[in-house]
């Protein structure tokens, strides 16, 4: 496999070396030929970790700042997954080919509570529902780090949070592929599907979100798709 540049972007909580080095895909494009565009979203990784959520407006800014001239392909999971979206949905000339996990029907639901709930239990570390066990312990992944765990909770709490509709989503005209578990809270897919102009899906059988960037149905699903095209 040859071609793009591959952007790779992490989803909430974690980094780029978390999610695609250290689950095979870095290693993977760089055998198969493909120079990789490794992003940390703001407030995580090696990115700067600001505590003020008004400095997380337009986030998708420092994407977009990393990408060459030429359009590249892009791998995006859950929030970078919906960072990649955006941004192809308003410059969809500088992308090629685009793979997107872990969102869905999500993407057209807003829950306000929801997000609200996920800042504090990333902010404290506190939380008795399962689902907000997880948020609450990504920031102990490098340490119980108080820096960044304002961060992420900024991150939660950003103003103008993107909202997403079928209108906006036809702005994307290059092919997409949508990958979901079938265990996703992100889902169904087929909003996100019947949204994009040129899109296909892949279902993940047994897979949650969080198991999803390690998954081989989903390694394997996005670099065939990476691969089907002529240069």
């Amino acid at each position: 496999m040859t071609g793009p540049d591959v952007l790779l972007v992490h989803g909430f909580g974690t980094s780029f070396t978390a999610t695609w080095r250290h689950n095979g895909w870095a290693d993977l494009l760089a055998d198969a030929g493909r120079k990789i565009i490794g992003v940390d979203l703001l407030g995580h990784g090696t990115s700067p970790k600001p505590s003020d959520p008004e400095d997380y407006r337009d986030l998708e800014d420092r994407v977009l700042a990393s990408l060459p001239d030429e359009p590249v392909d892009a791998v995006g999971f859950s929030a970078g997954a919906m960072a990649v979206l955006w941004l192809a949905a308003h410059h969809p000339e500088r992308f090629n080919r685009i793979v997107v996990a872990g969102v869905g029907a999500n993407l057209f639901e807003r829950d306000g509570d929801r997000g609200r709930a996920i800042a504090e239990a990333v902010r404290t570390g506190v939380a008795d529902d399962p689902e907000l066990r997880y948020f609450a312990d990504l920031p102990e992944a490098g340490g119980d780090d108080p820096q960044s765990r304002a961060a992420l909770a900024a991150f939660m709490s950003r103003p103008d949070r993107r909202a997403f509709t079928p209108e906006l989503l036809a702005g994307v005209t290059v092919p997409v592929l949508v990958v979901l578990g079938d265990k996703d809270f992100a889902g169904p897919a087929d909003p996100l599907v019947d949204a994009l102009p040129d899109a296909s899906r892949c279902d993940l059988r047994g897979v949650d979100h969080f198991a999803t960037p390690k998954d081989f149905g989903f390694i394997d699903a996005a670099l065939g798709f990476l691969d089907a095209q002529p240069f």
